[in-house]
């Protein structure tokens, strides 16, 4: 099944440079939101490039150029998320690049394995993990810095402890109640959030761009319909006939539907602050569930 992408221009150029001094510690990431929290930990004398920026593309249909093998060639340090999300890394790291180059292989850090969901940065452990893990990385190249990157550490750490307690609060408000979604993309944050996630088959279906049997459909619907679940989460960054027409079941039987994307969009300049907008939108749509159930005992 041909997933149809919601397309604006696309540069021909992926690589995506935070800052740029000549002649500074260079670090690539395969995605664009751990470049950010790459760039807030190394700061301002780092140079940090990453690959897949453009939230209108389809990351599982990214391909390499002779760029971003320079790159990543060029590169003091690689960030990827691994367990499969961005196998062109691993090629591009196989070909070789400076001798003290460090890899950080995020899935590792929270013992993610392959099978595994891959969209691991919804998982609230996974960026606290990679910024200390940048900490201990940076100080070894440069100890003299060290204590700038412990200072840089603090400032993340407060920002990630706005998320947590929002996280918190939702979680003490709806633990158990059932949700639903097209794609696995939100599936760590759901279980954050203590929500019973609905529907995984169907999910891993259209994320391997394959169609959902015929049961499987049946089911996802029959889930919204009998209101079942009290929110559908949807990858706003791709969609096709099919997640279209549930978002449109979804809709009609009154459910609040949630837009969610894999890359980091363009106008949220810093990832706590991507998450904190949708956790914003769930936090919304249980307001509304609450109006609802209110009005309609």
């Amino acid at each position: 099944m041909k997933k149809l992408l919601f397309l604006a221009p696309i540069a021909a150029l992926w690589l995506t440079s935070l800052t740029a001094p000549a002649n500074d510690l260079k670090i690539v990431a395969a995605e664009n939101f751990y470049g950010g929290v790459a760039q807030e930990i190394a700061g301002p004398d780092a140079t940090v490039t990453s690959i897949l920026t453009n939230p209108n593309q389809d990351p599982h249909e990214f391909t390499t150029n002779a760029e971003t093998a320079k790159a990543v060639a060029d590169a003091d340090i690689v960030i990827y998320n691994g367990i499969s999300y961005d196998p062109w890394m691993g090629k591009l790291l196989a070909t070789g690049g400076k001798p003290d180059r460090v890899v950080i292989k995020v899935s590792d850090l929270i013992g993610a394995k392959e099978g595994d969901n891959p969209h691991i940065w919804y998982d609230p452990r996974t960026m606290p993990a990679l910024a200390a893990k940048l900490v201990e990385v940076l100080s070894k190249i440069d100890p003299d810095q060290s204590t700038a990157d412990q200072k840089w550490l603090e400032v993340f750490n407060k920002s990630m402890k706005i998320e947590l307690d929002l996280i918190a609060k939702i979680k003490a408000e709806a633990a158990g109640m059932n949700v639903t979604a097209t794609e696995p993309v939100f599936g760590y944050m759901a279980d954050a959030l203590g929500f019973k996630m609905l529907n995984y088959d169907f999910q891993l279906k259209i994320m391997n761009d394959a169609e959902p049997t015929a049961a499987q459909t049946a089911e996802f619907e029959k889930s919204i319909t009998s209101k079942n679940v009290k929110i559908l989460f949807y990858n706003s960054q791709v969609t096709d006939p099919i997640t279209e027409r549930m978002q449109k079941i979804a809709r009609e039987a009154k459910i609040p539907v949630i837009g969610v994307t894999e890359t980091q969009p363009l106008d949220q300049k810093r990832y706590f602050t991507w998450m904190l907008t949708e956790l914003l939108q769930v936090k919304a749509a249980l307001k509304l569930q609450k109006i609802s159930a209110e009005n309609h005992p």
